[in-house]
């Protein structure tokens, strides 16, 4: 046994093994007693090199994210084992995760005080009045849905920067587990609003066991796995190069964005152009351009067209004669002296928008125009931005199923 556990392949051969076993039902703890050895041999790293290894195999994300907490369960002790001192403060790593792991001591401390507002309410007498902790209540749970901002940043940032590295099955596996305490809060919220609308003693009670419990659980392991499995993972996996782009993006989210190898490439070959976010070769900029459901122009600061899209319904002519010719000479003298104001609106600095709807045979078309400044807030020309809404201005309710037609 020792040999196998000294090869890590091996360790891993037998690790997956072990998960596979517990999602056909195996014992957690007969699993720890039983691999010792070998769980207390396991990081971080290991466990996400693991999960994205069956997802590989073929095991589907969503049944690896049913049993995470399981999972956490058998390689806690490990995990717990190998925690190490605090960083130092200078360290890149340490100073991004700051105010995600303050976010997470704080949100630890406000569900035990959610936790106690709630052993308040279970154990008063039937027919109390408990106005005055659901007040509490509610005041700390809209605190707690903070907590979706906060999985925002982890989606946003550290999980792209992962998956440059090949590990995608974990972030896929933690963001479906994201998915489920922001629905779990969702119901909480409205457990207080029925309670507060004088709900039963009997069926709060039930919906505190039932509800709110297991959501306020959810959040706490949650915090356990990025603290434990996530953060370290990362530590073990970022350059401090790395640190410090992701520790921008936290403040600015457009702040010093990763370039690709790929888009380090195709700039420097000159086959694209290197935008602010990104690079984009001239052909993908002609077919998004083209494949856009609205019409775009572009007049520049010298009221000459510069640009215009050639989108797949178009719904004003246009003619490539267009370009360089100024913009009032495109419109017809009846509308002359509005071009002119909003030009001069927008150069003034007096306004940054106008818009317009006009009903057309069966479409309704919204045009907006929009004043372009750069960075000095200088003006650098107006964005015409065109589009037919009438099949918009028809939709209601809401659609989040994919249908596939036939």
């Amino acid at each position: 046994m020792s040999e196998l556990i000294a090869n890590r392949k091996h360790r891993q051969e037998i690790l997956k093994g072990i998960i596979r076993d517990i999602h056909a039902g195996a014992d957690v703890e007969e699993v720890k007693s039983r691999f010792a050895d070998l769980l207390a041999q396991v990081g971080p790293a290991e466990i996400g090199e693991i999960e994205q290894a069956l997802i590989n195999e073929g095991m589907p994300v969503e049944e690896i994210q049913r049993l995470c907490d399981v999972h956490v369960a058998v390689f806690r002790d490990s995990l717990e084992k190998q925690l190490t001192g605090a960083a130092a403060p200078q360290d890149p790593a340490e100073e991004a995760l700051h105010d995600l792991k303050e976010f997470n001591k704080k949100t630890g401390a406000l569900v035990e005080e959610i936790r106690g507002i709630l052993d308040q309410i279970s154990s008063a007498p039937d027919g109390a009045d408990h106005s005055a902790q659901l007040a509490a209540w509610a005041a700390k749970h809209q605190q707690l849905l903070e907590v979706d901002k906060h999985y925002a940043k982890k989606e946003n940032v550290l999980f792209p920067y992962l998956e440059r590295y090949g590990i995608s099955g974990p972030p896929m596996v933690m963001w479906g587990k994201h998915d489920e305490i922001r629905a779990a809060l969702k119901e909480v919220t409205q457990v207080i609003a029925k309670a507060q609308e004088k709900l039963s003693g009997a069926q709060l009670a039930a919906d505190i066991g039932n509800i709110v419990l297991p959501a306020l659980a959810d959040v706490s392991e949650m915090i356990y796995k990025e603290e434990n499995i996530l953060f370290p993972l990362c530590r073990e996996t970022f350059t401090q190069d790395e640190w410090r782009e992701i520790g921008a993006q936290f403040k600015d989210p457009l702040a010093t964005v990763y370039k690709s190898k790929e888009a380090e490439a195709r700039t420097a070959t000159g086959g694209a152009i290197e935008l602010e976010v990104g690079a984009l070769t001239p052909e993908q900029l002609n077919l998004i351009f083209s494949h856009l459901p609205v019409d775009l122009t572009f007049v520049d600061e010298n009221d000459e067209v510069a640009f215009f899209s050639l989108g797949p319904e178009r719904i004003f002519e246009r003619t490539r004669a267009a370009i360089g010719r100024k913009v009032q000479l495109c419109h017809p003298p009846s509308s002359m002296g509005v071009v002119e104001r909003i030009l001069d609106d927008f150069k003034s600095g007096r306004r940054d928008v106008a818009e317009f709807w006009i009903p057309m045979k069966d479409m309704l078309v919204h045009i907006r125009y929009f004043a372009v400044r750069d960075s000095q807030g200088r003006y650098r020309g107006t964005l015409e931005v065109t589009q037919n809404i009438a099949e918009i201005k028809k939709i209601t309710g809401e659609k989040r199923i994919y249908d596939y037609e036939s």
